[in-house]
């Protein structure tokens, strides 16, 4: 007998109705001795708990005692200007918005190594 693929299998039950997909999960536990649906039901949580926030915001709360390498910081990475990149560092904020979660820890690492005190939110 050919082994069937995932996208066939999942065609096959697609088209059928939940009678049937129940009699297959019944027919399942008996062949296996395993519920499926149990299964499936534990791997779901699991699934939900790993996946974090697909964007996140970089907030600068404090410029810590080396002001002077944050503010280099702020404006290499913002493109702000120098007066602007100084008012971020003095009263803090935004420094990106929406953001991969791995650029955001490397910011973090950056400006951490400068001195600052990040948030990722």
């Amino acid at each position: 007998m050919a082994k069937l693929s995932t996208k066939e299998i999942i065609d096959a039950l697609s088209e059928m109705t939940i009678l049937e997909v129940k009699e297959l999960v019944d027919a399942m536990k008996e062949a296996f001795g395993v519920d499926p649906s149990a299964v499936a039901v534990a791997a779901a949580p699991a699934a939900a708990v790993e996946e974090g926030p697909s964007t996140v915001d970089v907030i600068l709360a404090s410029a810590g005692a080396n002001k002077l390498a944050v503010i280099k910081l702020v404006k290499d990475v913002t493109g702000l200007g120098l007066k602007e990149a100084k008012e971020v560092a003095d009263n803090g904020g935004a420094i990106k918005e929406k953001v991969s979660a791995d650029e955001a820890n490397e910011l973090k690492a950056k400006f951490e190594e400068a001195g600052a005190t990040i948030e990722l939110k």
